[in-house]
């Protein structure tokens, strides 16, 4: 298995740039300027303008002062971040106790700096800034300016009414607030386990060029071994008569060929269609149990005899790491015995891996296979995964589709009891390995 240190990959969370927030600051200061013009010119209605436009000035110079001393483009600390948003807030509530307080439609501006919050800074600062509106929207329940309605026919709302947009601002900050912070943190948990198969991948190629670079090594170096061996030869001819000297170039010339031998052997196992790139089916599964033997839990292994030959695939490191995953995963979960059934015919290859632990949970078994979703037995497994990251069956799944395979997640029929993975491929996709998978994304 290939371990993946948390700090290979995971990305922290994204923090706000500064000329977000000033963007968004200049559009509502836009937008409170505008409707504060209509309402003054179309609706004709006797505002306290000069407390507003103060209001609405203090936001504006804030604004450029910040684009002057600061970079825009620099990252806000959460904090920072979240201390303007809560301005914003503020801002917002000063300007409803001038002009009616929740009877102002514009009351439900609430949720921007909250949803903004959701979806960039950490949940507590969330959490603060969604208590901070609903305190602001509170107080407005109680305290405002009203607006000035027609004198003839005033408009007397019912506190009853009041309540209930007080309720429905409540209401919509935490849910939509819970829904952006939930999309967005799958999001982030995604991309982040994305990342971690990348990087399984990466390192596997990684490999793989080290075995190219270590066969092309072996075939620049063996020229000048050759050489060496060659003239070493003949200089032990030419001083027989010297028995020290010739003793010394003779274990010169077995040191070369020793040399030769070795390259031979890298060139051998590095070269394609070497004895080890290629195996059946049965020796594959034999790799990736061996491993786990003489664990406390027994393994069985049965190999189905079929009517046709036995599959013969490419030593493919997906293959091995991801059915090794779900092994492993297995043997974690198992009471006393795994059991490795594997069959084939012309057309599929099928292995399937189960145990006779407590099985899939229902409620996760319809999720299993996307990422940081875990579900471990006892105090000392559950520590251990809060430790770990939790993207096994995730990275498993996801390398064994790019070769071509399905997985399926069940639990035995009651009254049997434990988990049942199931890898199937179609048999020239298994046989054919890697370069069938590269040849199949061609087609795509």
């Amino acid at each position: 298995m290939i371990d993946i240190a948390a700090s290979d990959f995971r990305h922290p969370r994204r923090h706000v740039r500064l000329d977000t927030i000033l963007r968004l600051r200049w559009l509502a200061v836009l937008g409170q300027l505008a409707a504060i013009f209509i309402v003054l010119q179309g609706l004709e209605f006797d505002l306290p303008v000069i407390p507003c436009l103060a209001i609405i000035g203090l936001s504006a110079l804030l604004n450029l002062g910040l684009q002057i001393a600061f970079n825009p483009m620099q990252r806000l600390e959460p904090r920072y971040a979240a201390a303007l948003l809560a301005l914003n807030i503020i801002e917002l509530a000063a300007l409803l106790f001038l002009t009616g307080g929740l009877q102002n439609p514009f009351s439900f501006l609430f949720l921007a700096p909250v949803l903004i919050s959701a979806t960039a800074l950490p949940s507590r600062l969330t959490m603060a800034l969604g208590a901070l509106a609903v305190a602001c929207a509170s107080i407005l329940v109680f305290f405002y300016m009203p607006l000035p309605w027609d004198a003839e026919e005033p408009l007397v709302l019912p506190p009853i009414y009041l309540f209930g947009v007080w309720l429905s601002i409540v209401v919509a900050i935490g849910v939509t607030s819970l829904y952006a912070f939930q999309v967005t943190e799958e999001a982030r948990e995604l991309a982040d386990a994305l990342a971690a198969t990348e990087l399984v991948l990466a390192r596997e190629q990684h490999l793989t060029q080290l075995d190219g670079l270590a066969a092309a090594a072996a075939h620049e170096l063996g020229t000048p071994l050759s050489t060496i061996v060659l003239i070493s030869r003949e200089l032990e001819r030419a001083l027989q008569d010297n028995a020290q000297v010739s003793a010394d170039i003779k274990t010169l010339r077995e040191q070369a060929q020793r040399c030769r031998d070795i390259l031979s052997k890298i060139t051998q196992l590095s070269s394609t269609g070497a004895p080890f790139d290629r195996m059946k089916l049965s020796t594959l599964i034999e790799e990736i149990v061996a491993p786990h033997r003489d664990f406390g839990v027994a393994i069985k292994v049965r190999i189905a005899v079929a009517g046709s030959k036995e599959p013969v695939g490419t030593r493919n490191p997906a293959i091995l790491y991801g059915v090794g995953n779900i092994l492993e995963n297995a043997l974690d979960f198992a009471r006393s015995a795994v059991e490795v059934n594997a069959w084939w015919n012309n057309d599929s290859v099928e292995i399937v891996i189960s145990d006779d632990g407590p099985g899939f949970a229902p409620d996760i078994l319809k999720r299993i296979g996307e990422p940081y979703l875990s579900r471990r037995r006892g105090a000392e497994d559950t520590q251990s995964e809060h430790s770990g990251l939790g993207l096994g069956v995730f990275i498993a799944r996801t390398l064994l589709e790019r070769t071509g395979a399905k997985i399926s997640f069940t639990n035995r029929i009651f009254p049997d009891h434990g988990a049942v993975v199931s890898v199937v491929w179609p048999r020239h996709r298994f046989e054919a390995g890697e370069s069938g998978e590269e040849n199949a994304e061609a087609d795509a």
